[in-house]
């Protein structure tokens, strides 16, 4: 499989990667801690606020990537959006679908089920400044640049010929 063209592809990818390990250092920290503080209910309070920040948080930048298979396509940017744009409708509609199932749970301890949240979100949120300080990517990227002299005749430019920088009068 050859890299894509597109410059946020390697750092989506990372974010996604390193966003799943701590996931799951996350959901085991949350849960003895959950266990610890309020019992079972918070052993569940903590996982289910940990993987349902971890998939809001994944959808997005999945969804990118999923866009960014169309690159070069001449539909490519409303593909693009429609393709964003869709993933956060499905995030809207598992909010709304959360929020009916988990309210008034009694399995549910409201502060670690936010706390859980919270935490995951800034450790969402640590992870793409981390990414981002460490992957280089040029100011200028996913841009070709004309590699001769639009002025040049192809013959000049096979020989080499044409003087570099000049203009020809």
């Amino acid at each position: 499989m050859s890299p894509s063209p597109v410059s946020s592809t390697p750092i989506l990818r990372t974010t996604l990667l390193w966003s799943a390990a701590v996931t799951a250092l996350l959901a085991i920290a949350g849960a003895i801690i959950g266990y610890a503080a309020a019992g079972a209910p918070g052993l569940w309070s903590a996982l289910s606020g940990v993987v349902l920040a971890a998939l809001f948080l994944g959808i997005t930048g999945a969804s990118i990537l999923i866009a960014n298979r169309w690159y070069g396509d001449p539909l490519y940017i409303q593909l693009f959006f429609g393709i964003v744009m869709g993933g956060w409708i499905l995030k809207l509609i598992i909010f709304i679908v959360a929020l009916l199932v988990l309210r008034g749970q009694p399995w549910i301890e409201p502060a670690i089920f936010f706390i859980a949240i919270v935490v995951s979100v800034l450790a969402a949120l640590v992870i793409d400044v981390v990414v981002m300080l460490r992957l280089r990517i040029p100011h200028v990227s996913d841009v070709s640049l004309p590699t001769t002299d639009p002025e040049e005749t192809p013959a000049e430019a096979a020989d080499g010929s044409a003087e570099s920088g000049g203009s020809k009068v």
